[in-house]
């Protein structure tokens, strides 16, 4: 057994196709509740909109889930059930690319930090799941812990690697 003042542990799971992704997201999702955040990192076209697709099935949340890139956050409402019979929980999923980059042009990362304040984040996680997509630098400044899923590509195919573990940001 983990000594629960050490360090929690890593997992990595192979996820050889868009849909492999989605169902992973899903599984993640059973253990997810109300108030928990998930950062999602990767490069670009990694698949963090469909883990976040996955993510919000297994959640049992309402509509359509894309990324949000320009509108920077989007809330998906509970819907009527959710997967294993537990409650349904409303989702918000961030994409804050624009943020970073914005604050990285301007090398002022009290510019995202500000901007991030003024979306009220940090309000939604008492009744919902916050995905952040893009978030690496910034989520640790809304929570004291969050689940960090890190997703690489393979560029030859569809492959994708997943490394997930909860980390305490205090």
């Amino acid at each position: 057994m983990p000594d629960p003042k050490g360090p929690l542990p890593v997992y990595s799971e192979q996820l050889p196709t868009v849909q492999d992704t989605e169902a992973f997201g899903q599984r993640l999702a059973a253990g997810l509740a109300a108030g928990d955040v998930v950062l999602l990192g990767g490069p670009l076209g990694a698949g963090k909109t469909a883990l976040a697709r996955g993510i919000a099935a297994g959640l049992g949340v309402q509509g359509r889930v894309s990324s949000p890139t320009f509108i920077i956050a989007r809330e998906h409402r509970a819907g009527a059930s959710r997967p294993g019979g537990l409650p349904p929980v409303a989702m918000v999923h961030a994409d804050l690319y624009r943020l970073l980059g914005d604050a990285e042009r301007a090398h002022d990362a009290h510019l995202a930090l500000d901007e991030l304040d003024a979306l009220d984040l940090d309000t939604e996680l008492e009744d919902a799941v916050l995905v952040v997509e893009w978030g690496e630098g910034l989520v640790e400044r809304l929570v004291d812990r969050y689940l960090w899923v890190q997703l690489d590509r393979d560029r030859e195919d569809e492959a994708r690697v997943a490394r997930w573990e909860w980390v305490d940001a205090a």
